[in-house]
């Protein structure tokens, strides 16, 4: 068991947004050593019928008596702090903590904590790691941004000291966090509207593997310079992986994919062979995912046998190049999460190791000032695609002041010899699709938002 000393004076815990990803892992953790737990979430879901069943009250909408009888209040960074809850909190005098410190004083309950971290690629890699652990029989504690089929939703408690989670840099939340071993897949410009330049992410990261103990482990992505260059910050054992370099400590030969653009390689340990993989999850971006997980997994003494047969059980994370259903059984669907000049090219490259007719990218760009900061690389990463669909701007945390809309988009990829097709209506768009597509045609639709909402449209 844990040790839960730090928190232990807070029996009664309440958390506003509690159907969060990350809030409802961290409520049934907390549930799990015996503390009350209630909750309030703005709309009832899977999730929260989940947590009333574990005897968690969620209450739809405000709840003003149950901040009353908590000791502390726990809120997801989207909560204001004009929210009712927490306007009751103050005037209470009752402690009130952002979710993302709150994780962190559970990453400190633990004698081992995992975090995975990058600018992409976290809640596969968390996932693999995950599946790895539990094939293995560790009893991990798991929070994944997304849900795992494996798992029957996005968190796992165990009764071990190991607590897996993904660690985010956005606002630099994952300074947070005491880890023990940290994975870094990667560092990419994102996150613009928080960071400011590259220089701001990097120093960000520098400080994160400073919170290794010496006796920790850095896991670091060979292929990546700039996750290399962190090595020097931290006196932990650094392990790398690559899919290009044999000089790292983890590398990958004789990549092959077969028709559903799944993988199979060699791996080769310190230049000798350690075991072959088969992947079911399509991509060159997720042999190093697989990797980065493998790499981990024997350093904490995890069997080669147990990673293989996890590894090959793992079909993807919701929303990671995740297959929805064919449209007269010819054409396919799938729906994948990427909102990232990077990770549409991850996605493009992915598609183009499975056999098809035609690509269509139903695209919806998310945040202003992403779409704004990285227009032209959005419009070269989607000229991978044979036809290209653009939807209106998911606005998520923003209001538009930065003077961008999905037409300058548009326009961009148009001006570069690429016939791309603007229709912010919903209905147009299947209406369009379904009216264009020829047998063996891929749609996928793309981005963080509700573009996922249009899969099941194009198969009803």
């Amino acid at each position: 068991m844990p040790n839960i000393d730090n928190i232990k004076k807070y029996k009664n815990i309440h958390m506003i947004g509690i159907g969060g990803v990350s809030m409802s892992g961290i409520a049934a953790i907390l549930k799990n050593w015996g503390f009350h737990v209630t909750g309030s979430d703005w709309a009832k879901s899977e999730t929260t019928d989940k947590l009333n069943e574990l005897d968690i009250n969620v209450s739809i909408g405000h709840n003003l008596e149950a901040v009353k009888n908590s000791d502390i209040v726990v809120y997801s960074a989207a909560i204001k702090q004009d929210d009712p809850e927490m306007l009751e909190a103050k005037k209470l005098n009752i402690p009130t903590i952002e979710r993302a410190d709150f994780l962190g004083e559970l990453t400190r309950c633990y004698k081992d904590t995992i975090c995975i971290s990058g600018t992409h690629g976290k809640t596969t890699t968390t996932s693999m790691i995950a599946l790895c652990f539990l094939e293995a029989l560790e009893s991990p504690s798991i929070q994944v941004g997304a849900y795992l089929k494996q798992l029957d939703g996005n968190y796992h408690v165990g009764n071990s000291e190991h607590f897996i989670i993904e660690a985010c840099e956005y606002v630099e939340s994952f300074l947070k966090f005491s880890p023990k071993a940290e994975i870094i897949l990667n560092i990419d410009n994102d996150h613009l509207d928080y960071f400011k330049t590259f220089e701001n992410i990097k120093k960000a990261f520098i400080k994160y593997v400073k919170l290794l103990p010496n006796n920790g482990t850095l896991i670091i992505n060979g292929d990546d310079k700039n996750c290399l260059d962190l090595i020097s910050h931290t006196k932990a054992t650094a392990i790398t992986y690559s899919i290009e370099n044999k000089q790292c400590n983890f590398y990958a030969e004789n990549i092959t994919f077969d028709s559903d653009g799944f993988s199979s390689f060699d791996v080769y340990h310190n230049n000798e062979f350690f075991c072959n993989i088969k992947l079911c999850v399509p991509g060159i971006h997720n042999v190093s995912n697989a990797l980065s997980c493998i790499a981990l997994c024997t350093t904490y003494g995890i069997e080669k046998s147990s990673i293989q047969s996890a590894l090959l059980k793992f079909t993807g994370a919701h929303r990671r190049f995740e297959f929805k259903g064919k449209i007269d059984n010819t054409v396919s669907i799938y729906d994948d999460y990427g909102h990232h000049p990077t990770e549409i090219l991850a996605t493009a490259k992915a598609l183009s190791n499975k056999e098809f007719n035609h690509s269509w990218v139903v695209f919806q760009p998310h945040t202003y000032s992403r779409t704004k900061n990285l227009l032209k690389d959005f419009a070269n990463a989607l000229l991978n695609f044979d036809n290209v669909i653009i939807l209106d701007i998911y606005a998520a945390r923003e209001k538009n002041t930065y003077g961008i809309s999905s037409k300058d988009l548009v326009n961009e990829l148009n001006s570069i010899g690429k016939n791309t097709k603007y229709i912010p209506d919903f209905n147009e768009c299947v209406s369009y699709i379904k009216n264009n597509v020829e047998e063996n045609d891929i749609v996928i639709t793309l981005g963080a938002g509700t573009v996922t909402e249009i899969g099941p449209m194009l198969i009803s």
